[in-house]
Parts: structure tokens; C-alpha cells; sequence
């Protein structure tokens, strides 16, 4: 029996059995067994292919990336087209892009990369159309925006079911444990918090399945079973992501607020032909990125306050002088701050110094530099 043939027989499985306290160990080691399977199928088709991702070969640039993931006709080349120079092709009709088109997005000093992606089906993620090439390309984003059309808006599951399908998990961060194996010894596990999602015999059966005999596990949150499967398979990626609702010009304000109460999440409602909302959009992607600007001040010269270089929130002095060249970290001898990260104007600080919004920051190199 085939790695398909194993995953479609545990699925069938998890199907007749009924859901309640004491099947949930159960399905659990099942939920847990098809992730494993799944990864061997994907190292499987890397081994075949030679290559680790059978994505579209999109050249990174700017200070943060953001892709549309979306079915056929939602809108997304009109509205990349709207927020950015881009020239992406246009029509009424299905798959008109075939390609990711890129665009950036100037907003606030930050140069944003925005890609229109092909559509989407439903099993994209298993290989239908060009459904996994599409998809791996948002496991590098720093934001997926989620488009959805006003008339189709039940297809925010699909959109979230398919990426989390090839392990792509949205707005939730990694869970916080640690496995280290130990040659012998079993597995010894330090609980930070109480588990109520997962019992301790349910854990280590999931690492069982994983091979893990013997290992040191210490659990900081309260976890489930499908986070620590997610975490031993290790080939999870964590994004954060917008909904974006398309195409609101053609419906009432009625319409648009009973369609809201229907939408899991939390909506950014647009138009694209009609241009509403565009700005609103480009900031909540702004605040989504978590930029901070800092400001640059030459030694013994002016603070440039017109051209901000566009950091992350929680960067440091160190990925600053990287950002600015390579060479710059090894001839750093200290910084000077003035802002809000400081006690004080003119702070001396070291590279691990976290920076904060709108900090001025010198740079003093070392002699000779």
C-alpha cells in the first residue's frame, strides 16, 4: 500500500468514528499519523524532482512581501494593479493570470513587494491545476491577503484549508516547546502550564509515531495534539494574514453587513474597479508588517528625517548594520540613540540593542573603518 493509499485509509477511519472525550486520543494519533505521512510523501517528490519546492521562482525584494491568495475572478490583478505600478493583465473571465506577477507598494517610506498569484481550485494543494506551485509561494510571505468575492465569500475556508494543507498555518505562532532527543532515558516531560488539550501518555504516543523513544520535552503553553505534530514534523510555516473582501460597489450597505456576521474573520472591504478603501488597505497591510522607522544620523552630521530605513519591530542594532552592508557589523564599535528605546539622548548601546519606532541611530565604527 502507497503513502496515498495509507493517508486515504486513516481518513476514511477518522470518518466513521464518532467525535467525543474518549475518541479524542484516538483521532489524535490519527491527525498525527496522516501529517507524517504527508511529509514523507513531500520528501518523497523532493527526492524525485531534485529540488525542495516546485514553486514559481519569485526574486524577493523590497522591505516585506505580501501575497494574494485567491479563487479565479475575485479581483486580484485589479486590485494589485490599484495598490502598486504593476501592470497585471485584466479580464472578465477565469485564470487570466498564469503567472505571479509582482508589484511594489510604496506607503509610509516602506517598499512592499505585492504578488498576484494565479487562482486557486479547491485541492489545489493536492495537485490540481497549478495548485501547489501557487501555494508554496506564500510559505515565504510576510502576509498572505486572503480574496474573497462579495457574492462567494464561503471561500475563506477553502483559501484556509488549502494552505494549511501543505502546512501553512495563519495568524498563529509556533508553538512554544522544546524535544531535544537523549540517547536513552525515555521521555521525560517539564510542564510550565497545565495541559487540558493533550494528556502526557496522548504526547508521547504522538512522538512514538515520530520516533522519538527518548527525549526531554518542556512544554511553556498549553498545547493540542495537532500543534505538537505540527512541531515535530518541522515543516510548518507561520503567517500572518488580512481577508480581504472584494467588489462591496455592487451590493448595499444591508447586504454588506449581513454578509459580515458570516465571515469568520475580520473583513477589509474594498473595491478594486471602484477604488474604495484602497488607502484603508494599504495601511492595515503597513500595520500588519510591524515596520518601524529608523532614522539615520552620520557622525557629526544632520538626521536624515526624509528617507527612513524601514527595520521589523524587535530588529537590533546588529540587523540594522546589516541591512546597511556587510562589512558594516564587523567595523561597528558602538551606537548612539536618541528615542524612545533609550533612557536618554545620545545613549551608547552595543548591537543587541532593540530599537523602537522613529529612533535615531549613529553608527561609530571602529578606527580606520
Amino acid at each position: 500500500m502507497g503513502i496515498p493509499e495509507k493517508i486515504k485509509a486513516i481518513q476514511d477511519e477518522m470518518a466513521k468514528t464518532q467525535i467525543n472525550k474518549a475518541t479524542n486520543h484516538h483521532i489524535g494519533l490519527l491527525k498525527a499519523k496522516i501529517a507524517k505521512l504527508k511529509r514523507e510523501q513531500e520528501d518523497k517528490e523532493i527526492q524525485k524532482s531534485g529540488v525542495k519546492t516546485d514553486g514559481f521562482d519569485v526574486r524577493r525584494a523590497g522591505d516585506a512581501t505580501v501575497v494574494f491568495i485567491g479563487l479565479p475572478s475575485v479581483g486580484k490583478s485589479t486590485l494589485l494593479n490599484k495598490l502598486t505600478d504593476a501592470k497585471s493583465a485584466v479580464a472578465a473571465y477565469q485564470f487570466t493570470t498564469l503567472t505571479v506577477v509582482p508589484g511594489m507598494m510604496e506607503y509610509r517610506g516602506a517598499r512592499i513587494q505585492v504578488l498576484d498569484l494565479p487562482g486557486i481550485i479547491k485541492g489545489a494543494s493536492s495537485g490540481k491545476g497549478l495548485g501547489k506551485r501557487i501555494l508554496s509561494v506564500a510559505r515565504s510571505a510576510d502576509v498572505v491577503l486572503l480574496m474573497l468575492d462579495v457574492f462567494q465569500p464561503f471561500h475563506e475556508d477553502v483559501l484556509v484549508n488549502e494552505l494549511g494543507n501543505i502546512g501553512i498555518r495563519l495568524n498563529t505562532l509556533p508553538p512554544n516547546i522544546t524535544v531535544e532527543k537523549s540517547p536513552m532515558g525515555g521521555i521525560a516531560i517539564a510542564q510550565q502550564v497545565k495541559l487540558t488539550k493533550i494528556s502526557e501518555q496522548h504526547l508521547k504516543d504522538i512522538l512514538h509515531i515520530y520516533g522519538v523513544i527518548s527525549a526531554r520535552v518542556v512544554i511553556r503553553e498549553d498545547i493540542t495534539s495537532e500543534q505538537l505534530a505540527d512541531h515535530i514534523a518541522g515543516n510548518i510555516s507561520y503567517s500572518k494574514s488580512l481577508t480581504v473582501l472584494n467588489k462591496i460597489d455592487l451590493v448595499d450597505r444591508e447586504f454588506l453587513e449581513d454578509l459580515k456576521t458570516k465571515i469568520k474573520s475580520e473583513v477589509i472591504e474594498v473595491s478594486a474597479n471602484s477604488e474604495i478603501n484602497i488607502e484603508l488597505l494599504k495601511e492595515k497591510i503597513y500595520e500588519k508588517l510591524n515596520f518601524i522607522r529608523i532614522y539615520l544620523r552620520p557622525k557629526g552630521g544632520e538626521t536624515d528625517f526624509k528617507e527612513p530605513l524601514i527595520a521589523r519591530e524587535g530588529d537590533s542594532v546588529e540587523d540594522i548594520c546589516n541591512k546597511l552592508h556587510r562589512s558594516m557589523k564587523r567595523q561597528f564599535r558602538y551606537g548612539l540613540i536618541w528615542g524612545k528605546s533609550v533612557k536618554f539622548g545620545g545613549q551608547r548601546v552595543g548591537l543587541d540593542h532593540i530599537l523602537q519606532d522613529e529612533d535615531v541611530l549613529t553608527i561609530i565604527k571602529t578606527r580606520g573603518a
